[in-house]
């Protein structure tokens, strides 16, 4: 703050000083919690025609977790993203599975809450209720079904860091969905504080986009990378630092492997997990949304349903895989080597 602005203020120097520094402080304390596997956890649903939020089969998930060993050190939860279906979930849904998830962290790991909406008055209320119930980040993306501009994006994303400026936000790049984030528009993104996270994707093309953004901006954001390219973003020339791992959801000790790679820079170890662990894993779901259903988190609740966890499927329009895959599904499982893997 300007001296000229300090006495307009009527606020002391020295009042002014620690105001600033603590806000610089918890900026980067939130980009330092985002780093280690992003884990999007699913949220159950009762098998009945209403298909209400099954809240203690999520207790189960949650604490599955955190029992693993994704602590602070190697995870932050999303709670109600897109693999926790929130575009089947009402306002209120919402905010009491984040709740849920937050209760049963029990402050073991930061909580992300999953903000992505059409309308800028939900997100400011997303936004509220995120800080009122203790999470520490809410996730962004660019409105979809409408083709918004990067100017209406960055209206939409301002109003929601002006309404809780203590609370991390970060963006994700659904371009599959809505507005590509130019890297012009990343730069004026990064003027707002409290933007702290970079989930980002792109289409591969030859110009090389996803280097091109996360090298430059690996300083500014903690970059979660969702282009599963960890071996080679988690280098020191891109500086990646966060990861999207659905493994985590049934195979909990692959995520903190992967961070402890990490931190070993020991990228070669990075790309094997990748392809002979992670890869089968995609491979199937790539397989059951060209051929059967689309949506995300049902893969991984019925591998977290082969693990012994409570069974869930999708609310429709996402149909049930659970009878059509489970025995593909659990020989993927076991040719990766999953641990717990119970009878199909």
């Amino acid at each position: 703050m300007r001296q000229e602005d300090i006495v307009a203020s009527g606020m002391s120097p020295v009042v002014v000083f620690w105001t600033e520094r603590e806000s610089a402080l918890s900026v980067r304390d939130l980009r330092n919690n985002l780093e280690g596997c992003y884990v999007t956890i699913p949220t159950p649903f009762a098998d009945t025609p209403g298909m209400e939020v099954n809240e203690s089969a999520l207790r189960e998930y949650v604490r599955f977790l955190v029992d693993s060993g994704l602590s602070g050190d190697y995870a932050t939860f999303l709670a109600g993203g897109a693999a926790g279906d929130f575009s089947t979930m009402s306002f209120d849904e919402r905010v009491r599975v984040a709740s849920i998830v937050v209760e049963e962290v029990d402050g073991a790991a930061p909580v992300a809450m999953g903000a992505q909406t059409t309308s800028t008055l939900e997100l400011v209320r997303l936004a509220k209720a995120a800080k009122a119930l203790g999470a520490r980040f809410i996730q962004v993306s660019c409105p979809f079904y409408f083709t918004h501009t990067e100017g209406d994006f960055e209206d939409y994303i301002r109003a929601a860091a002006a309404a809780e400026p203590s609370l991390g936000i970060i963006i994700y790049n659904t371009f599959w969905t809505s507005q590509n984030l130019s890297f012009a528009m990343i730069e004026r993104l990064a003027a707002i504080p409290n933007i702290v996270g970079l989930k980002w994707a792109t289409p591969r093309s030859d110009s090389m986009e996803f280097e091109d953004v996360v090298s430059t901006f690996s300083d500014r954001f903690t970059i979660i990378d969702n282009n599963l390219l960890f071996s080679m973003s988690a280098m020191p020339a891109l500086g990646a630092r966060a990861f999207e791992v659905h493994q985590c959801n049934f195979w909990p000790e692959w995520g903190i492997r992967l961070i402890d790679e990490v931190k070993a820079r020991n990228y070669a170890e990075i790309a094997r997990m990748l392809v002979e662990e992670a890869m089968p894993f995609y491979k199937l779901w790539v397989e059951i949304e060209n051929d059967h259903t689309s949506g995300d988190g049902y893969l991984d609740k019925l591998c977290m349903e082969l693990i012994g966890l409570p069974s869930s499927r999708c609310r429709p329009p996402t149909r049930d895989i659970r009878e059509l895959y489970r025995d593909r599904c659990h020989a993927m499982m076991k040719s990766i080597g999953v641990p717990r893997l119970v009878q199909a």
